[in-house]
């Protein structure tokens, strides 16, 4: 499949947007949302969609865990402490590549996971796919279900849900034999290679193997072994594999390269069976597919967990004039990260009094960072310019770190500044509500210093489309899209 978005939407960006995103305020003509407050908190039903998604080309229905969308079922939250904490260290990490400070996986491997084990992550936006071929068993539900759940369900591998990460490059599952511990329990059944016909473990001296780099962890029995470590010392480790992937009824990628993990140690989300990367590196989803789909996917996170988002490999089927669009530009050095540049941010139609030159580092863009990092200049501005907003809000005591946070008590409706980021070229994106409250405190919060990316998290991104052009070298950006 052939796509051509990519230099459609190179060209909306030379020449300018016609998007009534490109100015604040445009939906009501005022800077400020009147905002139900019970609209930022997540209820016990699924709701579905908000807005009718675009049923075409590789749309995959996206949940956030441990919410009532989600098909994980119900488990603890991570406290606000623990979540922040968590959000820090996935920061910490990116920032130390970006620094040049990459080591050796074995190095990172020997630090401690984080002692949050009966915790769940619920910020990660998950996926359902199928791996492998084996023959689905039949199923025992007396709950009537769908022509769709029922094409779905009788499609030939295991159903597995996995995380998708824009800052990681080796998609990886558990695999059996798997035993808990060190795997950790999942929702669904355990991906067993044995009963796939067209799984097929990489030998060691297949290129495939020998171009893991820093994942490479080694042979045994003759077969290519994987290790990928993560920024709390997590780590997933096994036999480097292929197998069928099976996104939709009608979208699949044969041979399709992951980590078949035998080894999970620590704070990963103890429902979900593993991580779908979509980073910039070879090993990633988008790589993979690329001669197929283009090289281009994107997602819309809901704004809370009582909705759906999608995902979309691929280029959506979607008109151009519709985003938003900005460089999307790449670390030579360090190619897993999607970069973008900010150039301002507007408060109530203004911009805050920041020199452009303190956004001069840039961002990095990604899906599992919950809050999003500015310069220290750049936050001290929006904060002062948030709080001047708030006047007649009371503030309450700060929570970890997040150090702008009010007492809504009696508080049904908010009266809630725009708060708009400017992109390179231009491109002016409002976040929804849900981006700019986070616990009742503004969702943003500082870099230790202004030479530090910023980081653009997963708050902020919340109802809008984030489109990564990776071929054509832009990301676009499509508000109320979910």
């Amino acid at each position: 499949m052939a796509w051509v978005l990519a230099p459609l939407l190179l060209l909306v960006f030379l020449s300018g947007s016609s998007s009534p995103l490109v100015h604040a305020g445009a939906d009501h003509g005022d800077d400020y949302r009147i905002v139900a407050m019970s609209s930022l908190r997540p209820e016990p039903t699924c709701w579905g969609h908000r807005v009718i998604p675009p049923y075409n080309g590789s749309w995959v229905p996206l949940s956030r865990p441990m919410g009532p969308c989600s098909p994980l079922g119900a488990a603890a939250v991570a406290s606000l402490n623990d979540l922040l904490r968590q959000d820090q260290l996935r920061v910490d990490d990116i920032l130390k590549k970006l620094s040049g400070d990459v080591r050796d996986n074995k190095d990172d491997g020997d630090k401690p996971p984080a002692d949050l084990e009966e915790t769940q992550y619920n910020y990660d936006p998950t996926i359902k796919t199928k791996v492998g071929t084996q023959t689905p068993p039949p199923s025992d539900s007396t709950v009537p279900k769908t022509n769709t759940s029922n094409l779905w369900s009788s499609l030939p591998g295991v159903e597995q849900t996995v995380v998708l990460d824009t800052a990681s490059d080796v998609p990886w599952v558990q695999c059996s034999p798997c035993p808990v511990p060190p795997c950790h329990p999942q929702t669904d059944t355990f991906y067993d290679p044995t009963r796939s016909p067209t799984y097929s473990a990489f030998r060691c001296n297949a290129p495939t193997c020998t171009r893991l780099g820093p994942y490479a962890n080694g042979c045994l029995n003759g077969q290519c072994q994987y290790r990928v470590v993560y920024p709390d010392g997590s780590s997933s480790s096994g036999t480097y594999s292929s197998d069928r992937l099976t996104l939709d009824p009608t979208n699949a990628i044969s041979n399709f390269q992951f980590g078949c993990s035998h080894a999970v140690r620590g704070t990963f989300n103890r429902r979900t069976a593993g991580i779908m990367a979509l980073g910039g590196g070879p090993e990633s989803l988008v790589s993979q597919a690329s001669s197929t789909y283009g090289d281009a996917f994107s997602y819309c996170l809901p704004p809370t967990a009582s909705y759906h988002g999608f995902f979309v490999l691929g280029t959506p089927r979607v008109a151009s004039s519709r985003y938003v669009v900005t460089p999307l530009l790449r670390y030579k050095n360090v190619p897993t990260f999607y970069r973008v540049l900010l150039r301002a941010i507007t408060v109530a139609g203004r911009r805050i009094d920041v020199a452009p030159s303190a956004f001069a580092a840039g961002a990095v863009m990604t899906s599992r960072t919950i809050v999003t990092r500015l310069p220290p200049t750049a936050y001290v501005a929006l904060r002062a310019a948030f709080r001047n907003s708030m006047g007649m809000y009371r503030l309450a005591k700060p929570k970890g770190g997040l150090d702008t946070c009010y007492d809504f008590t009696g508080v049904g409706k908010v009266r809630l500044p725009r708060i708009e980021l400017v992109f390179d070229g231009d491109a002016a994106v409002e976040l929804d509500p849900s981006g700019v409250l986070f616990n009742d405190c503004l969702a943003f919060v500082p870099n230790r210093d202004d030479a530090m990316p910023g980081i653009i998290g997963n708050l902020q991104q919340q109802t809008i489309e984030v489109l990564y052009d990776v071929g054509g070298g832009a990301v676009g950006f499509r508000r109320n899209a979910c």
